[in-house]
């Protein structure tokens, strides 16, 4: 006799084992409709799955998070079926859930057009349709590889092969389609009810270079049909508001094939870089010593800091006076030197370094994603020497400094996780409790709501991640401040404290906007490319109708930049209406226009938007925007 309790109390004995499934039918047959898996006794399990003791079962639901991803996990399996169904010698690699959705990548000789999508939605719907019983079966190591090289299935052979001898693998069959994985995975395919395929990509398997090219087809699933037409809206709208289309419009960057993963910043673009720069240096420079260190560093400096053991793959190497060298991936290590020249008194603490760090990663090739994704980034990174008893109050310093600036560029929703200690760790416990104390009261007493990641720290010390809310909903991981235990003693970082003895001191790494590329890839499509005034890197452009107003158009120009207004002048022999048009494409925030009637009174009219702003006295217009700037506000007439 075993016996099942849900989490609210009820319960039932059984003779004997019993499948998840039957057994929450038995107590709750509505709740079992709206089940798709089962967390049993700690454990996330196929509701399908038998048990032969007495335990506690919490139901999975689509709405929960964890039912939301088995639901797009099973529909990338559905998609890999269809796949199959309709090109029996396609080879399917790996089909991994993502944020809103899943892919499956696949070799296929046939390119996939956006009618061969809607067959294979198609095909889709008729399993669905069909209802079949997803199965779970168990198989050794020698077995699966069997049943998958007489399948042909070379890329499920090469990942079982990589897997221990001794290994149990888990197979999942519906109808004549099996698959490799982990599970779990919804109880039959008709659970699968409003999903869409979105896009076809390519993808080198392993997202090495040397390696196949295969067909990334990517999806999304969504408990209801109302809830998955709201996220393709949103999809929508996140496509028209691509950075790296904006980019072209308003001439900002590009990406070519010579330079993988590097920026090449236009003039605009640049502008744009060196505003946000000087507006973090002059909210920083109160606190922080601005630094600045070197590109190529030593091996030696990296396997001391640890660095080179856990991510040298990830590094830039080169040889050179028979030594090796690496080009900085982070920029800790070096303001770890810094902080070393010269014997520190605990008077001197805090010390504060700021650097905007170029570093360097060799990111896969398959990952890189415009601004959002590159192997040459520049970090607005500081670095915190304290003591142990100082930790609460910068940290809470920090956040203060970091909700200015994010209000300043218009992110108003946060959200604030505490990640605690893994079960990996370094550092006395004494120590920690102190760090998480110091991180959580910082949090309290900046009173915003947070949540806490358990053991999700990194091995020397917890941390604070930051993450702001875009106009889309989509949640961006910028800021972030870590308590480092580690590496300023493997580096041989001390202070004389109070007693006159030597002390290691606490270093907090923190930082702000993360990767300003990332950033201002954000900033673009938060704003769909209409910057804010302070932000915009052409603010106003001064457009004449004629030749005949060349020379007001020009003397305004000049007053513009006189007031540190950037401004740039166009009097180019084309119809006003021309101009207009390809100037508002580009996102320049005010357009003025110069024609007989603003010479004759000296006065200015202009645009912004559906803002009209007509024949008012040059010097009031100056003062407009002189305000707009400083009081960092979004653009009016424009809904972005």
């Amino acid at each position: 006799m075993i016996s099942v309790t849900l989490e609210d109390g009820r319960s039932k004995d059984f003779e004997g084992s019993i499948c998840l499934l039957e057994a929450l039918r038995a107590i709750d047959k509505k709740l079992a409709k709206e089940t798709v898996a089962a967390e049993w006794q700690g454990q996330l399990l196929d509701l399908r799955q038998e048990v032969a003791e007495s335990g506690r079962l919490k139901p999975i639901k689509l709405t929960d998070p964890e039912g939301l991803e088995i639901l797009r996990h099973s529909t990338a399996h559905l998609l890999a079926h269809a796949v199959k169904t309709l090109y029996p010698h396609a080879k399917i690699a790996i089909g991994p859930v993502v944020e809103s959705g899943f892919y499956y990548d696949i070799e296929l000789a046939e390119s996939i057009s956006t009618e061969d999508l809607c067959n294979i939605t198609r095909e889709m719907k008729r399993i669905v349709s069909k209802n079949y019983p997803v199965i779970r079966s168990q198989v050794s190591r020698d077995a699966a590889i069997r049943i998958f090289t007489e399948k042909n299935e070379t890329y499920k052979v090469e990942i079982i092969s990589a897997l221990p001898e001794e290994a149990e693998i888990s197979l999942y069959q519906q109808g004549d389609f099996t698959d490799l994985c982990r599970g779990p995975h919804v109880p039959s395919t008709g659970y699968i009810r409003a999903f869409q395929l979105t896009k076809v990509a390519g993808a080198y398997w392993r997202g090495e270079a040397a390696n196949p090219m295969l067909r990334r087809i990517y999806g999304t699933a969504w408990p209801t049909e109302g809830e998955l037409s709201a996220y393709l809206k949103r999809l929508e709208e996140a496509e028209k508001r691509d950075h790296r289309k904006l980019a072209q419009k308003m001439g900002l960057f590009h990406f070519q094939k010579e330079a993988p993963g590097m920026v090449f910043w236009h003039p605009r673009g640049w502008t744009l870089n060196q505003v946000i720069r000087r507006y973090i240096q002059s909210v920083v420079q109160r606190d922080y010593q601005e630094v600045n260190t070197p590109q190529l560093v030593d091996r030696t400096l990296w396997e001391a800091s640890g660095h080179w053991g856990q991510f040298s793959a990830e590094m830039f190497s080169l040889k050179s006076d028979h030594k090796d060298y690496a080009i900085k991936p982070m920029n800790c290590p070096c303001h770890i030197q810094l902080f070393k020249q010269g014997l520190k008194s605990y008077r001197e603490l805090p010390l504060r370094f700021f650097e905007f760090g170029c570093c360097h990663r060799q990111e896969l090739s398959g990952a890189l994603h415009g601004l959002m994704r590159v192997r040459a980034m520049t970090q607005d990174d500081g670095h915190i020497f304290c003591t142990e008893s100082q930790m609460h109050q910068e940290v809470l310093k920090f956040m203060q400094q970091l909700h200015t600036v994010y209000t300043d560029f218009g992110f108003t929703e946060l959200i604030y996780k505490l990640a605690t200690r893994p079960v990996q760790r370094v550092g006395e416990t004494a120590l920690w409790d102190k760090a998480e104390q110091a991180l959580s009261q910082a949090l309290d007493e900046s009173g915003v709501n947070w949540e806490v990641l358990p053991g999700e720290g990194a091995f020397y010390g917890p941390k604070i991640e930051f993450s702001l809310k875009d106009c889309l909903g989509r949640i961006w991981q910028c800021g972030t401040i870590q308590v480092d235990f580690s590496m300023p003693a493997r580096l041989g970082a001390e202070y004389v404290n109070t007693s006159g003895e030597k002390e290691v001191p606490v270093l907090l790494h923190r930082a702000i906007l993360g990767s300003l590329e990332r950033f201002i890839g954000i900033l673009l499509e938060h704003y769909a490319g209409f910057l804010p005034l302070w932000l915009s890197p052409v603010q106003v452009v001064v457009m004449s109708v004629t030749e005949k107003q060349n020379a007001y158009a020009q003397h305004i120009t000049d007053l513009l930049e006189r007031s540190n207004i950037r401004a740039s002048l166009d009097l180019r022999n084309e119809k006003i209406g021309f101009k207009i048009r390809e100037h508002a494409m580009a996102r320049v925030p005010y357009q003025v226009i110069i024609g007989d009637r603003e010479c004759e009174s000296e006065t200015i009219s202009a645009r912004c938007g559906t803002m009209h702003i007509e024949a008012v006295a040059p010097e009031v217009f100056v003062d407009k925007l002189l305000a707009e700037i400083h009081e960092k506000q979004p653009l009016q007439g424009v809904n972005y």
